[in-house]
């Protein structure tokens, strides 16, 4: 169990999404979850995102995985990364927990990083909020002050940007927490061989709400109204700002109507942008089964990264999970906040549940799906 320790009631009214902090010694007395050479493992695994980053002088060259071995990249200045490593390695899961004080539907997932002496990814700037957790070894990291920054090379597709002044400049060692928000221009370098871990949350940007809501409009066959004026513009080349205003106000008429958004959100929200390793079953299981598991000590425990989200002021009794919006008619609200909240259900807690056709389906259909798994 990985206890955090910071003030998060403070944390959320003065820091959260305002401006970078240091919290030395956040995770006291802190255990690596995970070892350098699983961590090399997860990367030689087609399904896990993974790259190298190797640092040449003031320049950076980006390998994508999987990798087979490791012996050309020498025993200084480069770094691998791996992605989603909470959807890999459920032993990372504790540490995910330390951060839900923040909600499910901003968390995007736990990168976790081996760097040699050196090794870094360069200066450059996230648009999502992000937890450095020092583990094994020590890597000094410089934040800068949001601004405009040149391109590396004046290169527009570089992700990298020219140096900044440091308003933090800090030597992270075990358990000690950075975080970073949004817009701020940061950078690392790897003094001894170091394990990091990088907890990211996103919020969803205008291009990913209007895709999805045209994607709902058309599977659904709505947003069919179109605008009407009374008056039209006198000059025949002309849109004049009132008609303008009456066509933007169709979007928000949308944005303003519940039975609109609510499953556009809960679908998008509760999506992934890494895979899963789902839990594949061989044949589906059926009630006697499920109850028989859970009697003899089984629980129904969800993988890792899977997002598990319900909607307050939702007039459907519903739960979005994995950009899906899953209808469960007859279930209560507090039944419904208890599985979205909890990664882990015994026998006690589900029993209530299995008393209802509607979640005897849910559970069935979670289990094939691969969602939910029967563990200790």
């Amino acid at each position: 169990m990985y206890q955090l320790n910071i003030d998060k009631a403070e944390f959320l009214r003065d820091v959260w999404q305002q401006q970078p902090k240091v919290f030395p010694r956040a995770f006291v007395d802190f255990v690596d979850p995970i070892a350098a050479d699983e961590l090399a493992g997860l990367a030689c695994e087609e399904e896990v995102s993974s790259r190298i980053v190797v640092t040449k002088g003031n320049d950076w060259e980006v390998i994508s995985g999987p990798f087979e071995d490791y012996d050309a990249y020498g025993e200084s200045h480069w770094q691998l990364l791996v992605q989603a490593v909470n959807h890999w390695y459920p032993d990372a899961q504790p540490l995910v927990e330390a951060f839900r004080f923040l909600p499910d539907w901003r968390f995007d997932d736990l990168m976790v990083s081996f760097a040699t002496p050196q090794g870094g990814v360069g200066p450059h700037i996230d648009n999502y909020d992000v937890f450095i957790i020092q583990g094994e070894g020590r890597r000094r990291w410089t934040v800068g002050p949001k601004g405009q920054y040149a391109r590396r090379g004046n290169n527009p597709e570089s992700p990298l940007i020219e140096d900044f002044e440091p308003i933090i400049d800090v030597v992270l060692e075990a358990g000690d927490v950075l975080y970073i928000p949004p817009g701020f221009p940061h950078q690392g370098e790897t003094l001894s061989l170091a394990l990091s871990y990088s907890m990211g949350f996103r919020a969803p940007s205008q291009q990913e709400l209007v895709s999805e809501l045209a994607d709902f409009l058309i599977d659904a066959n709505q947003g069919q109204q179109r605008f009407i004026s009374s008056s039209e513009a006198g000059s025949q080349g002309l849109v004049s700002c009132s008609e303008q205003t009456g066509i933007m106000a169709l979007l928000a008429e949308l944005a303003n109507t519940p039975s609109q958004y609510i499953p556009v959100l809960g679908k998008l929200l509760s999506q992934n942008r890494f895979e899963l390793d789902i839990c594949e079953n061989e044949s589906a299981m059926d009630l006697t089964e499920l109850t028989d598991a859970l009697d003899d000590g089984a629980n129904l425990v969800r993988i890792g990264g899977l997002k598990v989200l319900r909607m307050e002021a939702d007039p459907e009794a519903r739960l979005f999970i994995a950009g899906e919006s899953l209808p469960i008619t007859e279930a209560s609200p507090d039944e419904l906040s208890l599985v979205a909240n909890a990664t882990c259900l015994d026998a006690d807690a589900v029993a209530p549940l299995l008393a209802k056709p509607c979640w005897q389906n849910f559970w069935l259909t979670m289990l094939e799906k691969g969602y939910w798994y029967l563990g200790e």
